[in-house]
């Protein structure tokens, strides 16, 4: 069954014994985030904050903390799964690319009970706090680290609409919050809600928003997926929820919101409007530094009548996010093998902020092969903010680190295995001399071929002959051990 809301949600966690409530008044600045950072670290449960200094809402954090409580938000027992069915409702249609297989899916029939559906009214109107009436500042926004400019709203469902075509965006966007009615809405040059943004830029009009705080795990997470363009994350919530979202429309906005949200903050942002943002603590471990970005208007709040609200932190790795991040490297690893079928399995270490690093084994077939791959996946969607592509033969296990980089160490000649190039890099990299573009790097850590120009006999590696290894087996007791 799936979850109604977060609350229903919350009710399971706290039967499995995954919530703790804490009745003690704690500050939401910097002291969550230091109890939150802990709890995290070592695997703990969520938090459920009864008495937050200076607001009258309960907050809640570490949703999906646990590689455990990631499945059960999305009701799964293997991640995978997803992206399987995912690949059978395709597999039918026979699109020629990756992008276009995403692009597939609102089209076909088996999504028809997945579409988001449209009701009256739900929870998040039983109370609606007109433009007069709006005080952000009630809400317990996190202060998260020491050196960030102010509060941050942290886990938001922020929707737009393309001003061209009316198609919908769900995306998570942090957003500071300014005074009681405003916010900053830092929308990266490459997500969606900016291309909604810029559009309305060029036509000289405000853009419409609307953002929920606090949905069913689905939809929360469906915001962070990495879907293509015009792809409604509403259905995507509803193929993963098994369940269409229920949707209900805006008071002030000509936009649509999951009706059992905790808040619905509707606004808008003007053309041209900008506000210096940050820094923030960001999930790369660094602050990222005070920009210019769009600001948010808040024409009206509506709310549940004892709402609660949901929040994250993020930072040095790992933290909650990385969770979100590998439920992602699971859910959408069977549809990368359906465009790049020699792929093997991928990690994307947490290490490696998801788009630092990326370690691929590859089903070797010719010369070149890893060089193919390296450059494939440079251009599939997100990938291409990926900084470092490690190529390892399929035998390799890209989950042991250890193992990685010993292979790495090993089957690499610098000059001649790695490829460097220049390209879209992710806003947050603070390594490369301009902001979003810099220099890239592919790793080939196969074994090479003498069709590669590798003229040398490639050495074997040292293992137990079988006979050896069972007649220590068989002995073993003997030894004394």
């Amino acid at each position: 069954m799936a979850y109604r809301d977060l609350r229903d949600y919350l009710e399971r966690l706290d039967k499995r014994g995954e919530l703790v409530s804490i009745g003690a008044e704690v500050d939401p600045n910097l002291e969550i985030t230091e109890i939150a950072d802990r709890m995290v670290k070592e695997g703990g449960p969520a938090l459920l904050f009864e008495k937050v200094k200076g607001s009258p809402f309960p907050l809640v954090i570490n949703l999906f903390g646990t590689p455990q409580r990631m499945k059960l938000a999305l009701e799964v027992e293997d991640l995978e799964e997803i992206g399987q069915e995912m690949v059978d409702l395709i597999e039918p249609e026979l699109p020629t690319s990756f992008m276009e297989k995403l692009k597939a899916l609102p089209k076909l029939k088996k999504m028809a009970d997945f579409i988001p559906k449209r009701v009256k009214t739900g929870p998040c109107k039983e109370v609606i706090l007109p433009g007069e009436d709006v005080n952000l500042l009630e809400l317990p926004v996190m202060k998260c680290w020491p050196l960030d400019g102010g509060p941050f709203i942290t886990l938001p469902l922020v929707f737009t609409k393309d001003p061209e075509t009316g198609a919908r965006n769900c995306g998570m966007y942090r957003m500071q919050v300014f005074d009681e009615k405003t916010t900053g809405m830092h929308w990266h040059i490459h997500k969606d809600g900016a291309r909604h943004y810029l559009k309305a830029e060029r036509r000289g009009e405000p853009l419409q928003v609307a953002v929920a705080l606090g949905c069913d795990p689905a939809t929360i997470y469906a915001a962070t997926a990495p879907l293509p363009p015009d792809m409604d994350e509403m259905l995507f919530a509803g193929f993963l929820r098994k369940a269409p979202v229920e949707l209900v429309k805006c008071e002030t906005v000509d936009l649509e919101v999951p009706a059992r949200a905790e808040f619905v903050l509707e606004g808008y942002v003007n053309p041209g409007e900008r506000r210096t943002e940050g820094p923030f603590g960001d999930h790369t471990g660094y602050y990222s530094m005070a920009d210019e970005y769009p600001v948010f208007h808040v024409t009206c709040i509506t709310r549940r009548r004892e709402p609660i609200y949901p929040s994250t932190i993020v930072g040095r790795p790992p933290m909650e996010d990385c969770y979100i991040g590998k439920a992602t490297e699971r859910i959408f690893l069977p549809l990368i093998r359906k465009q790049l079928p020699e792929i093997v399995d991928m990690n994307l270490p947490v290490e490696g902020v998801f788009h630092n690093l990326a370690i691929i084994s590859i089903d070797k077939q010719y010369p070149g092969h890893a060089r193919k791959v390296i450059n494939a996946l440079w251009g599939m969607g997100q990938m291409m903010f990926t900084k470092i592509i490690v190529v390892v033969d399929s035998w390799v296990n890209v989950h042991d680190w250890s193992e990685v980089v010993w292979r790495l160490g090993n089957n690499v000649d610098p000059s001649r295995d790695i490829v460097i190039t220049q390209g879209p890099v992710d806003v947050l990299n603070h390594a490369s001399p301009l902001p979003n573009i810099g220099g890239k790097m592919g790793i080939d850590a196969t074994k090479k071929w003498k069709e590669e120009g590798f003229e040398r006999e490639w050495p074997p590696d040292i293992e137990m002959s079988r006979e050896i290894k069972e007649l220590v087996e068989r002995r073993w007791k003997e030894y004394g051990f």
